[in-house]
């Protein structure tokens, strides 16, 4: 495995997971066309997705933590890399579901509360770009595999 390539191709899936949601985003937007704040609409689904986003954003820092913190410092770097990976898609993962899921409020109800949290998920979504910094931060690497990753 190159570490340039895994490095690209992380980013690829990243930016094209952005741009769905994006491309998503403005769509609902553009099909609904009106925004109403009515708090007193009785619907489910104003309660329902700022939970699902509060359980989304926190618990994918907890899980991504989790599944980091397992990885041992003595196996290959490929597999430490591979396991990271794993990490970052299910935490994408949690960030993206509550987002769509808040899309799909807005959808339905018009209001604004849905879609505002699902684009404070996408900017979420945005700033967690992986690189080779956030690699060395959350991955447990020796000095020779640090290295390695800045050097590629």
């Amino acid at each position: 495995m190159e570490l340039k390539n895994f490095i690209k191709s992380l980013s690829i899936m990243h930016l094209f997971l952005l741009i769905g949601l994006s491309i998503f985003t403005i769509w609902v937007i553009f099909q609904i066309n009106t925004f109403n704040t009515d708090s007193n609409a009785g619907s489910v689904f104003l309660y329902a997705v700022p939970i699902f986003a509060m359980i989304g954003y926190f618990g994918s820092q907890w899980i991504f933590k989790k599944m980091t913190s397992k990885i041992q410092l003595n196996t290959r770097l490929e597999d430490k890399l591979k396991k990271y990976q794993s990490a970052l898609h299910i935490k994408y993962a949690l960030i993206e579901m509550p987002a769509f899921i808040g899309l799909f409020a807005y959808y339905n109800t018009g209001n604004a509360l849905p879609v505002v949290i699902s684009i404070c998920l996408l900017a979420y979504l945005a700033v967690q770009r992986p690189n080779k910094d956030h690699i060395i931060k959350n991955v447990p690497l020796t000095t020779e595999e640090q290295s390695q990753i800045q050097q590629a």
